[in-house]
């Protein structure tokens, strides 16, 4: 396993982030430990979750499917770097969602219970929260960090100025601030490469990228799936937009000899902003897959032609649009 630097910071992280959106709408429980734990064996020691997965509102299913692994011991705790997420709604009162201090202080103490530990290692901003102060989320943040319950914080969903905004505020309060920003960035969808990405790189900030398969749109068999993320409504209707994008795609890896899976994520990877994308597999064998691609070196001309099916906004803004 390759592990680099979180963003500015000295926490060192694996190159794959383990994905928990699955384990208990899509992955039973003892599939998730298995998953985790050979996860572990492989070397990887950053996971990440949310309050809000598993998707009924309050119960933050997944978070106790990954607290009652990690209550199991065996250094299981000490190991992990470990980062959920709070703005999802959960409940249907006033204050269970976004980011007002008292949400972001009583979610909190939820995902701790959860989680069955005493402290959250990246705790994430799910998305901006655009009616709340930047001083009242920092306020709440570094209060948690003050008390031990946080250790770094980061965001996800966030644009390029909202970054900047939130950075800028930081500092006013001289505030470690954002260390990361999760964001989907895959072949097909690279709009951060606009603004995001400078964005990071200039402030310091490690990229966490989740999706790199397209919800396993870019895995190869798309059109055959039958059952799982692949075979719903949304999936569907994406596979429709780039068919004949992915069919030219599917042909290249066949040029080259390699499964399409391993493709996607190395592209990913090559891209040196990039810190850890995440990884969501639902057996071992697609984990063991993940692991192997890390030594996938990608050639400028797979690069090229990967480039002309999935042209990406043009670079940087502004000259992606501007001069």
């Amino acid at each position: 396993m390759e592990y680099t630097h979180l963003g500015r910071t000295g926490l060192l992280v694996s190159r794959l982030c383990l994905g928990t959106m699955n384990f208990g709408p899509l992955t039973d429980e003892a599939s998730s430990f298995r998953i985790m734990d050979e996860a572990l064996q492989l070397g990887l020691n950053f996971f990440d979750t949310a309050n809000v997965y598993g998707w009924k509102p309050g119960e933050g299913l997944t978070e106790q499917i990954v607290g009652r692994w990690l209550a199991q011991g065996g250094g299981r705790r000490e190991k992990v770097v470990l980062a959920t997420k709070v703005h999802g709604k959960m409940g249907e009162w006033p204050n269970e969602g976004k980011l007002s201090a008292y949400h972001i202080r009583r979610a909190c103490e939820q995902s701790l219970r959860r989680l069955q530990t005493d402290h959250i290692d990246l705790y994430q901003m799910h998305h901006i929260d655009r009616q709340t102060p930047w001083d009242e989320i920092w306020q709440a943040m570094e209060l948690l960090v003050q008390e031990g319950k946080v250790l770094y914080v980061g965001s996800s969903n966030f644009a390029g100025w909202h970054i900047a905004q939130a950075e800028c505020a930081a500092a006013s309060r001289h505030f470690l601030g954002l260390v990361s920003e999760q964001s989907i960035y895959n072949l097909s969808t690279r709009s951060i490469e606009l603004e995001v990405i400078p964005a990071c790189r200039s402030y310091g900030l490690g990229l966490i990228p989740y999706s790199p398969l397209a919800g396993g749109l870019l895995a190869g068999g798309a059109r055959a799936a039958q059952e799982g993320r692949r075979a719903s409504k949304m999936a569907r209707e994406e596979l429709a937009k780039i068919e004949g994008q992915l069919d030219r795609y599917e042909a290249l890896c066949r040029k080259l000899s390699e499964d399409p899976a391993r493709i996607a994520l190395a592209w990913v990877l090559h891209n040196p902003a990039v810190t850890a994308p995440i990884i969501g597999p639902r057996t071992s064998a697609q984990l063991t897959t993940a692991v192997e691609t890390l030594g996938l070196q990608m050639e400028s001309g797979t690069l090229a032609e990967l480039d002309q099916i999935w042209p990406g906004p043009g670079g940087e803004a502004p000259e992606a649009y501007a001069w």
